[in-house]
């Protein structure tokens, strides 16, 4: 209910309204049945503009710091976060991986549309970085329907340290799905995953039109 308010009644008209979001490729995303949307990502925002453009309702899964504040403003972001489709996962690694691909299997068991970045963090430069494998095990284990999804100029609408979103058209882009059937349990192979993870890569680059930079995301971050 709150996720149906939110999108439709205020942050989704309201984006609508600002930042004029345009969208190609809508009829790729299938209208029943559990679905998961690989992605590049570019800014905060793009967990808020690809859900108002789609009709199915998308889960994300988002770092728990979103979800443990204290105080008021702690609930205000909670709610926000739950509010738009949000899910709270412990990226320590380990057990707590284990766990998040758990609560990502569970969304798609339920049917639903789950959305994921396989870069794994933002990008710091507006490039596309080397997917974690952590994508490609999730869907050979849930052998759902995998759509390329890429949103344009996010980064430029709010980049990374910004505190609020500039005014300028926001794009969505969706690729055709994609076939990994040819891989049906072989979700323990280290090196099918790697090859699943550089294709669903190399899709959302086709997409995009970024630069691609063969290291993770988040060694560059760190420097």
């Amino acid at each position: 209910m709150l996720y149906w308010i939110f999108k439709h009644l205020i942050v989704g008209p309201f984006l609508k309204a600002v930042y004029r979001p345009w969208v190609e490729g809508a009829e790729n995303i299938p209208a029943t049945g559990p679905v998961i949307l690989v992605g590049n990502h570019l800014s905060v925002i793009d967990s808020f503009f690809l859900p108002i453009m789609i009709e199915r309702r998308v889960y994300f899964l988002a770092k728990s710091e979103y979800f443990s504040g204290k105080g008021l403003k702690g609930w205000l972001v909670k709610t926000f976060m739950l509010g738009v489709g949000q899910l709270p996962i412990d990226r320590s690694g380990g057990k707590a991986s284990e766990a998040s691909l758990n609560t990502a299997l569970q969304v798609l068991d339920r049917g639903d549309v789950l959305g994921i970045y396989p870069e794994g963090t933002r990008s710091p430069d507006a490039r596309l970085y080397r997917g974690r494998t952590g994508v490609a095990r999730m869907v050979l284990e849930s052998g759902v329907t995998v759509v390329p999804v890429v949103m344009i100029d996010t980064e430029k609408a709010m980049p990374i340290g910004a505190k609020f979103p500039r005014v300028r058209r926001i794009g969505t882009v969706i690729g055709a799905p994609l076939d990994f059937s040819r891989f049906e349990g072989m979700s323990a192979d280290r090196f099918v995953l790697r090859s699943v993870t550089d294709e669903i890569t190399l899709a959302i680059q086709e997409l995009s039109g970024q630069e691609y930079v063969d290291v993770y995301a988040s060694s560059v971050r760190q420097r």
